[in-house]
Parts: structure tokens; C-alpha cells; sequence
């Protein structure tokens, strides 16, 4: 897996390697709104993600996940992680669970 220095490092790659698409965060599944589109947990695949911390601020942190769907859409979550993280359903957050 790569690694990347800024959340805008790692967005661009993954845009350029075929994750083309903005997927947004519902409480039980992800969204693409350009092609009114919605996947389960298990309709999706997490290929890759990577996190980032605020230097100044310990809560301005964010996570970017590389997402393949079972339809064939890949595309990018970009989604704060800690206090800021949405409620989601339990399948959502064992579909989304990062590795410490």
C-alpha cells in the first residue's frame, strides 16, 4: 500500500489509479450521488485506506478509503474519523473498521 504525506496527495492518486468516483457516508451504506447510486456493507469492498492527523489539532483528523463496489464503481470516502464520526449501523462500522 502506499503512503501518502496529505489527505489531497492521496485523493489525487487514488483518482488517477481508477477510483473515480465521490462516495458519501449514510448511516447504512454509502452513496454516490453523481450516479444515484447506494451500496450495503456487503455490496462493497474497502481496497485501501489511509489516515491523517491534524498537526495542530488532534482532533482535526480524517481517513480516505479506497472503495470498490461489487458492481463495479470504484471511487473515494473521505471521512473524519474520532469525535466527528457519523452514527453508523453495526455493519457499517465492522465494514469500515480500521486496523491501529
Amino acid at each position: 500500500m502506499k503512503s501518502y504525506n496529505t489527505l489531497s496527495e492521496a485523493t489525487a492518486d487514488l483518482k488517477k489509479r481508477g477510483y473515480k468516483e465521490d462516495f458519501n457516508l449514510q448511516p447504512d451504506c454509502l452513496e454516490c450521488s453523481a450516479l444515484r447510486l447506494q451500496w450495503k456493507p456487503e455490496h462493497f469492498t474497502v481496497d485501501e485506506y489511509h489516515r491523517f492527523e491534524g498537526m495542530s489539532d488532534p482532533d482535526d483528523n480524517s481517513i480516505v478509503f479506497a472503495i470498490s463496489s461489487k458492481d463495479g464503481v470504484k471511487g473515494i470516502l473521505v471521512d473524519a474519523y474520532g469525535v466527528y464520526s457519523e452514527n453508523l449501523t453495526e455493519p457499517m462500522i465492522r465494514k469500515l473498521a480500521v486496523k491501529h
